[in-house]
C-alpha cells in the first residue's frame, strides 16, 4: 500500500469510527510501521486539516465529533483498485464506437475525464489515457435497439417477447421471458431470464435476439440464490446445475500461469510434486470448457471424468484429421 492509499484508508477508518481507534489497529489495517503511521497521521492533520484528536494515554485516534462529520479530503481520492476501474470504464466507453451503449454512455465520458484530471498530480496535469489500453476479445455486435429493449425490460421488471436463433442449432424460436438480470461475460452481453415456454431459467446471447418487444405483463422475480444455482454454478455461460467435476493437469511450463487464473468460483487447484498443476472445477456442458482447454494444446491433459477425456480425444483426432 503506497502513501496515497494509506492516507485514504486512514481517513476512512477515522471517519467511520465511533470510538478512538487504537494505534495497533491502524498499524494492522495500514500495513505500516509505527513511524510511518505517525507521519501519515501528522500529514492528515497538519497538511490536509483533518480534525484528529488523540488519546495519548491509550495511543488512540479519532475525528472530533462535529468537525469530523463535515470533514472530507480535498479533491478526489481513489484507491488503486478504484482508479483502475475508472480507467477501464473510460476506455470501455471509448471503444464501444457507434452502436450499443455508445450514446447512453457518452455523457459520462466527460465527467470521467474531469475526475481523472483531478486525480492527477497538479492542476495542469492529466492522466495520459492514450497509455491505457483495454483489448476486447471475441466481441459480437449487438443491435442498439435490442439492447435498449432488453435493458428496459430488466429495469422496469416487465416481460419480454422476442425471436431467438440459438447458435448451437441455428433454429429460430419465439420466446416470452421474465428478465432477471443482464450479464457481461467475455466481452459479450447475455440476458438471464425465466423462459415461460420452457418453464426454466435460461441465458440468452443478446446478439441472437431479434424483434424484442416489451410486454405489459409484469415479470416474475427469482431470487439471486436460485439464479446463481442454475446460471452460475457450472462452468462458463451454459446454464444448469453441475453434472460433473473436471480434473485437468497442466505441464510445469504452463502451470505457473494457470495457477494464477480464475476459471470458476469453486475451482480447486493443487501443485503436484513433479511441478504440474492440477485444476478441478464443476461443469454442466462440456463445450465451453473443452474450448478453453484446447488453447493449451499439449500442455494440458483431461484426466477425469472418462467421458470428458474421451470427448477431448475425439476433438483432437478431428483436428488432426484436418491436417492430413
Amino acid at each position: 500500500m503506497d502513501r496515497y492509499e494509506r492516507i485514504l484508508s486512514l481517513h476512512r477508518i477515522l471517519k467511520s469510527a465511533r470510538y478512538p481507534v487504537p494505534l495497533a489497529r491502524l498499524l494492522d489495517e495500514l500495513s505500516c510501521s509505527r513511524a510511518t503511521a505517525y507521519r501519515d497521521i501528522a500529514f492528515l492533520r497538519d497538511a490536509l486539516g483533518a480534525p484528529i484528536e488523540s488519546d495519548g494515554d491509550n495511543a488512540a485516534y479519532r475525528y472530533a465529533a462535529d468537525e469530523g462529520e463535515r470533514f472530507e479530503l480535498p479533491g478526489l481520492w481513489l484507491t488503486s483498485e478504484e482508479l483502475q476501474a475508472l480507467l477501464a470504464l473510460n476506455e470501455l466507453i471509448g471503444r464501444t464506437g457507434p452502436g450499443v451503449l455508445s450514446s447512453a454512455l457518452a455523457p459520462f465520458r466527460a465527467r470521467i475525464d474531469r475526475l481523472l484530471s483531478n486525480q492527477a498530480d497538479g492542476a495542469a496535469k492529466r492522466f495520459p489515457l492514450e497509455r491505457i489500453r483495454v483489448i476486447g476479445y471475441g466481441t459480437r455486435k449487438v443491435d442498439e435497439a435490442t439492447f435498449r429493449h432488453v435493458a428496459s425490460a430488466v429495469l422496469e421488471r416487465r416481460r419480454l417477447k422476442f425471436h431467438y436463433r440459438a447458435r448451437s442449432t441455428d433454429q429460430p424460436t419465439e420466446r416470452t421471458v421474465s428478465p432477471q438480470r443482464l450479464s457481461h461475460y467475455r466481452d459479450n452481453w447475455y440476458l438471464d431470464a425465466f423462459d415461460h415456454g420452457r418453464s426454466a431459467l435460461r441465458s440468452f446471447a443478446l446478439d441472437r435476439i431479434k424483434q424484442a418487444q416489451l410486454q405489459d405483463q409484469a415479470a416474475d422475480d427469482h431470487d439471486e440464490a436460485e439464479l446463481n444455482k442454475h446460471l452460475a454454478s457450472s462452468y462458463g455461460i451454459f446454464s444448469g446445475p453441475p453434472k460433473a467435476w473436471a480434473t485437468l493437469r497442466f505441464s510445469p511450463h504452463t502451470a505457473r500461469w494457470v495457477a494464477d487464473e480464475h476459471w470458476h468460483s469453486q475451482q480447486q487447484g493443487t501443485w503436484l510434486t513433479d511441478g504440474r498443476y492440477e485444476l478441478k472445477l464443476p461443469y454442466s456442458n462440456s463445450k465451453e470448457l473443452l474450448m478453453d482447454v484446447l488453447k493449451y494444446g499439449p500442455d494440458v491433459e483431461v484426466v477425469a471424468p472418462v467421458s470428458l477425456r474421451e470427448e477431448m480425444k475425439i476433438l483432437l483426432q478431428l483436428a488432426l484429421g484436418a491436417y492430413q
